[in-house]
């Protein structure tokens, strides 16, 4: 099941994505947002009220939006593919993830426009793959972490580089910038966490991150376990996990994005996320 937050001729609903429609669900149950369903855990209901019914909004009609508008928390993961390790001259496996947050209007949705801001033209982009999680947990052993995750939905998680290092030990400042980066398009409730999962990500149509799941440093089980060591996760809360290595050489100077550029991020598994940059009004 596809679940998306969208706009209709301005206005907000949500529903679920079947083939090129949108079966729309706020007019068909008890919940007015997407996140509210993730926090009644309510998806078998969502998922009973698809059964049989026709889509009636063309998906072509409709502006997506991040599926979640204003979920508890966005928790990002850092350098966890193995060939990223690299670019940080990092010689040996980190001992425990690297973690920032993000803001929920640091992302915006499929289609919706990336922003770059006025103060810096280093517009970075990171294709991820994001899990969003189902239940409220804490001590999450290993072998049960994968019951608490809802779905996987994709992530770029755009950056602006030169404000990354703003402070000697953070990189929050570069990290939320109001809508330098995407998340969506929908949340996949069926794609299978357990097993590997390819990540592909384009700029301009020519591929520049390529790999899976498997190459992770910690998994999606390492993960949870992790965080839910120290911190209760709720419904309808984000985890990004992490991005691969691009495949192009670093450039001298260093190429940013710019106005024009387009940035996909796909996962067969989930769908296609896919913006187009512009300037800071």
């Amino acid at each position: 099941m596809r679940l998306a937050s969208y706009n209709l001729r301005g206005r907000p609903s949500f529903g679920a994505v079947v083939g090129e429609g949108i079966v729309d669900l706020r007019a068909r149950g008890r919940f007015a947002t997407l996140l509210d369903v993730f926090r009644a855990q309510a998806l078998n209901e969502a998922r009973a009220a698809i059964e049989g019914v026709r889509p009636e909004v063309p998906l072509a009609e409709v502006e997506l939006l991040p599926p979640l508008s204003a979920p508890e928390k966005i928790l990002c993961i850092g350098i966890n593919y193995g060939d990223r390790t690299k670019d940080y001259d990092m010689a040996e496996r980190p001992k425990y993830p690297s973690m920032f947050y993000r803001a929920p209007k640091s992302l915006v949705g499929h289609g919706q426009k990336l922003i770059r801001p006025k103060i810096s033209e280093q517009l970075d982009y990171e294709g991820e793959i994001a899990m969003v999680i189902g239940r409220e947990c804490k001590h999450v052993p290993k072998d049960g972490a994968l019951s608490v995750i809802a779905g996987l939905t994709l992530c770029n998680e755009g950056t602006i580089r030169d404000w990354i290092r703003h402070g000697k030990f953070n990189v929050t400042q570069g990290k939320n910038f109001d809508a330098s980066g995407s998340i969506g398009p929908w949340i996949e409730t069926d794609a299978d966490p357990g097993k590997p999962l390819h990540l592909v990500v384009r700029k301009n149509g020519e591929v520049t991150q390529d790999d899976t799941t498997a190459n992770m440093i910690f998994s999606f089980t390492d993960l949870i376990a992790y965080i839910t060591t120290f911190m209760t996760l709720k419904p309808g809360d984000i985890v990004t996990t992490g991005t691969p290595a691009k495949k192009e050489p670093k450039s001298d100077p260093l190429v940013w994005l710019k106005p024009g550029d387009t940035v996909e991020v796909e996962c067969p598994d989930i769908g296609v996320l896919r913006n187009v940059v512009a300037d800071e009004a």
